[in-house]
C-alpha cells in the first residue's frame, strides 16, 4: 500500500497559530520517517482555522525540513489565478527539490463567493474556463502551447527539464474525462463526497489517453482516524464530527474533547453526522488496515491520501504512526 497525507493544516482549540505552523513541520518529518510516499497541502482561504491557504509556500518550507518524501497541492485553485504564475512557481519548486514536487490541481472556488472575487480582484468566475486554464499550466510546464497560442513566445521561468506530475482533484465523471483526456493523474475526494465513485472512475480508466506513455493514475484522499482501541478511537472522531458540523455553520477550528463533550446535537444534526461517517475510516490498526483494503480492492488502487481532521496534535500524529506500523513496515 502507498499511503500519503493531505493536510489542510488544521488549528486545533487552544492551539496558536505557530504552535500549529511547527506541529505541521514535526509532522512532514516524522511521515517521511514512517514512509509516507507523499505529503500534500490543501488550499482553503478565509477560513478561522484551516490554515493551508499558500500550499506552494508550505511546499517550500517542508521541502527544505525534509529529504525524500514527494511535496504537492491538494490542490491548487486553478480558477483564482493565472497559469503561467503557477508553472513558474512550481518550477521554482522543482529546482528547490527535483523529483520531489507534485502538483494537484482543482476547481474550486475556494471559499465563499465573495472570498472568490477577493482572490481575483473583482474578475468574472473563472470555473467554466478551467479545461483551457489547465492546458496554458501544462503548456507553460513543456514549453507545449500551439503555435498559434498568443503567449507561445513566452517560456517559464525557470526552465527544468523534468516534467512534474500533473493531476486533477474531482469528484465526478466530468472531472474524470479532463484528467483522462490529458493523460493525467485523478485525485478522488471520497472525504468529500464518495456517492459517485463508481462511475467517475469507470469514466477515467475507459477515456484515459496514454499521451507520453503514462498509465491511469488514481489515488484515493480518504478520512481516516486510528488509535490503540476502538473506543479511544471513536472519542476522537466525534471530535472531527464536530469540526465538519462547525464547517457547515462557518467555524473551521477542531474543537476539544471538552468542547465535543458538551455539545448536543439535534436529531437531523445526528442523522448528518451519521451520514457523513461514511466518508471516514475510524478504527484501531487493524480495522483501518482492513478497511484501507476492501476500499483499495473497491477503486482499484493501492495509493491513498490519508486526512484527519481529529482533536489533539499529538493523538492526530500518533495516529499516522499507527497505521504506518501496520501498513508500511
Amino acid at each position: 500500500m502507498r499511503l500519503g497525507i493531505l493536510d489542510q493544516v488544521p488549528l486545533h482549540e487552544g492551539d496558536t497559530i505557530e504552535q500549529t505552523m511547527e506541529v505541521t513541520k514535526r509532522l512532514v518529518i516524522e511521515a517521511e520517517r514512517l514512509g509516507y510516499e507523499r505529503y500534500w497541502f490543501a488550499e482553503h482561504h478565509n477560513t478561522n482555522g484551516l490554515l493551508s491557504a499558500a500550499p506552494e509556500l508550505f511546499i517550500a518550507r517542508m521541502g527544505e525540513a525534509t529529504s525524500r518524501i514527494k511535496l504537492g497541492s491538494g490542490g491548487v485553485l486553478l480558477p483564482q489565478y493565472h497559469p503561467l504564475k503557477i508553472a513558474e512557481s512550481f518550477s521554482t519548486l522543482a529546482a528547490f527539490y527535483p523529483n520531489r514536487i507534485e502538483l494537484g490541481i482543482g476547481n474550486s472556488p475556494g471559499g465563499s463567493e465573495r472570498t472568490r472575487s477577493a482572490l481575483t480582484d473583482g474578475a468574472d468566475n473563472g470555473a467554466a474556463q478551467f479545461p483551457r486554464l489547465l492546458d496554458e499550466v501544462e503548456g507553460f510546464l513543456t514549453d507545449s502551447l500551439s503555435s498559434r497560442h498568443p503567449y507561445r513566445i513566452v517560456k517559464t521561468t525557470p526552465r527544468v527539464k523534468e516534467q512534474l506530475p500533473l493531476a486533477i482533484l474531482g469528484l465526478s465523471p466530468r472531472s474524470a474525462v479532463l484528467a483522462a483526456e490529458r493523460g493525467h493523474g485523478l485525485v478522488f475526494g471520497h472525504f468529500i463526497n464518495p456517492d459517485k465513485w463508481e462511475e467517475t472512475l469507470r469514466t477515467y480508466r475507459d477515456e484515459f489517453v496514454p499521451i507520453d506513455g503514462r498509465s491511469p493514475n488514481v489515488i484515493v484522499c480518504v478520512f481516516v482516524i486510528c488509535a490503540e482501541t476502538m473506543e479511544e478511537a471513536e472519542r476522537l472522531a466525534q471530535t472531527q464530527d464536530g469540526w465538519i458540523q462547525g464547517i457547515r455553520l462557518g467555524h473551521s477550528i477542531v474543537p476539544s474533547f471538552a468542547t465535543t463533550k458538551t455539545k448536543r446535537w439535534n436529531a437531523e444534526q445526528q442523522q448528518r453526522i451519521q451520514h457523513d461517517r461514511r466518508r471516514t475510516i475510524v478504527g484501531t490498526p487493524e480495522t483501518v488496515a482492513e478497511e484501507l483494503r476492501i476500499l483499495s480492492d473497491r477503486y482499484q488502487t493501492d495509493q491513498f491520501l490519508l486526512i484527519n481532521n481529529a482533536f489533539d496534535q499529538q493523538k492526530r500524529l500518533r495516529s499516522y504512526q499507527l497505521i504506518a506500523e501496520q501498513l508500511l513496515h
